[in-house]
């Protein structure tokens, strides 16, 4: 008789480093393939509730709906934490259309936090490309009563990757390989101008008597994404936005150049102010041992706006919230208690994973460039020492983070933690099989395990094939439900729950790294930037 794929993995998984027992991992393997909810959590998250910006009704829906979701599962000590954030913002209907020289509708999004149209805007547009300050003087007195075009649009590129993508072998060895920290002090401030940039760009234009402004969306194949980073209270811009995708957006800048061309504009948005503290999800199964600490799992529950925030990140959601009702179903009692964590405001930063390290784990001196500062905590955790634990920093002995997308996890990097890499893959060895086996080197930036691998703690995030995450869904109108794949979020619900409680049950924890100290720079002969001022 023929066995099937899973009878096959069943009967060859062994212990997992004598920490979890191989029939508890048989258990763990049974109930995500044969009795999961992944998808059904993912299902709600995306079609039912919808984008989550970050204090947005979607997302106060989405803390509400995973804390009864915990409680239902027999989790215990299931609350919100909340830190300052902001204004909260939605879409209720958005409208961009051109109107001559021929009607036609556009694709097209408006910036996250802008402002309502307050109606119908019909007015000529102007291309002015505008990246930086100095080129604003090219532009005074012609945006008068204009919706303006401030990128510049650049022809198309070549498709040269492919679009769909499940990771070889030969690929995943190549994430092998240690990169040498590089502290450039200049280099952080190149960045931040970008990003403060659009308040001053907005403030010229509306000075200028212009009545909106566009930009060109970043993705071909008419995507769009309409991020927008001025949530902050009192720093609102004053004219609305709209982000148009590339096709449409060069075509408006064609027929510029041949005569007049008119846009309207009708975006209506909403502001949510009744609560500025945005708030991460936290519920756990207990531990045996209250001296023995905890092992945390997360994920970032917020999304972008354009689409159901799927890929990005209700996968990462659904898979740390599968673990969670295994574990709790299967009655399991570890020694050290197992958290889980559902981030709020990743998009924006990372803040909610680093509200948390500032709360629980260390605190670290304001920054006195009041230029670095703006960058808020992610600047700050490069640049701010000395790094001072606080009682509950060595409480935390590993944490586990998802958030590439909803492609199966092909194994975990060590976040330059050399120690570790014995233990993490003497845990993964049982997943050969299910494709899962990689410990590699290669750091990953911009999600939330990086606030505590900062501070030297054990924390990882999890390689993933990237299917069409980077290539498409990636902060774009495309990131629905139909880019999600069941058998891999399966796969990812095994590892997580297996890695949880190895770690929660392990005689030994994952050591750490070294606690951080102020770096030297990496190029002592470098010579300043002057464009940087």
């Amino acid at each position: 008789m023929r066995k099937s794929g899973l009878t096959l993995i069943l009967a060859t998984l062994p212990a997992i480093a004598s920490a979890t027992s191989a029939g508890m991992t048989n258990r763990i393997v049974d109930a995500a393939y044969n009795h999961g909810e992944v998808m059904q959590t993912a299902a709600h998250l995306t079609d039912r509730i919808g984008s989550r910006l970050t204090n947005s009704p979607g997302m106060r829906e989405a803390e509400r709906w995973t804390q009864q979701q915990f409680k239902q599962w027999g989790l215990q000590n299931v609350h919100a934490e909340g830190f300052d954030f902001g204004r909260g913002w939605w879409i209720e209907s958005s409208m961009v259309r051109m109107t001559s020289p021929r009607p036609i509708m556009l694709r097209a999004i408006p910036i996250a936090w802008t402002p309502a149209t307050k109606g119908t805007i019909s007015a000529p547009i102007v291309v002015a490309p505008i990246s930086d300050e100095k080129h604003f003087a090219e532009w005074k007195g012609k945006l008068a009563g204009k919706i303006v075009l401030v990128s510049l649009p650049a022809a198309p590129k070549d498709a040269t990757e492919a679009p769909f993508l499940r990771m070889t072998d030969s690929q995943i060895k190549e994430l092998d390989s240690f990169e040498a920290p590089n502290h450039d002090p200049d280099s952080l401030k190149s960045g931040l101008k970008r990003r403060t940039f659009s308040l001053k760009l907005d403030a010229f234009l509306k000075s200028e008597g212009a009545l909106a402004w566009a930009r060109m969306g970043r993705r071909a194949n008419g995507l769009v994404g309409g991020d927008g980073y001025n949530y902050k209270v009192g720093q609102t811009p004053q004219l609305p936005a709209v982000e148009i995708a590339a096709e449409d957006y060069r075509r408006l800048a064609r027929l510029a150049k041949l005569g007049p061309v008119s846009l309207e504009l009708n975006n209506n948005v909403h502001f949510e102010d009744a609560d500025h503290r945005a708030y991460n999800v936290i519920a756990e199964i207990p531990g045996s041992d209250a001296s023995a600490g905890y092992v945390m799992a997360g994920a970032h529950l917020d999304s972008w706006m354009a689409a159901d925030g799927a890929a990005d990140n209700a996968a990462g959601s659904s898979v740390v919230m599968e673990a969670a009702r295994i574990l709790s179903r299967l009655g399991v009692q570890p020694k050290r208690t197992i958290r889980f964590v559902l981030w709020s405001g990743e998009e924006q930063g990372t803040l909610g994973s680093y509200a948390y390290v500032e709360k629980h784990l260390a605190k670290r001196p304001p920054v006195n460039d009041a230029e670095l500062a703006a960058g808020g905590p992610g600047v700050a955790s490069r640049v701010s020492f000395p790094v001072t634990p606080l009682p509950g920093f060595k409480d935390m002995t590993a944490y586990f983070n998802m958030d590439n997308g909803s492609g199966k996890i092909r194994g975990i990097h060590a976040e330059g933690n050399f120690a570790a890499v014995p233990v993490l893959r003497s845990w993964l060895a049982p997943f050969a099989s299910l494709g899962a086996s990689a410990v590699v080197a290669k750091p990953t930036g911009s999600t939330d395990h990086v606030g505590m691998v900062r501070l030297g703690l054990p924390a990882f995030q999890f390689i993933q094939d990237p299917l069409d995450y980077s290539s498409t869904v990636h902060h774009s109108s495309a990131d629905s439900f139909d880019h999600l794949r069941p058998d891999d979020l399966r796969q990812a619900s095994v590892i997580m729950a297996s890695l949880l409680l190895a770690a929660a049950n392990t005689d030994k924890p994952i050591p750490a790294n070294v606690l951080p100290s102020q770096p030297a720079d990496s190029d002592p002969f470098r010579y300043r930037d002057p464009s940087l001022d």
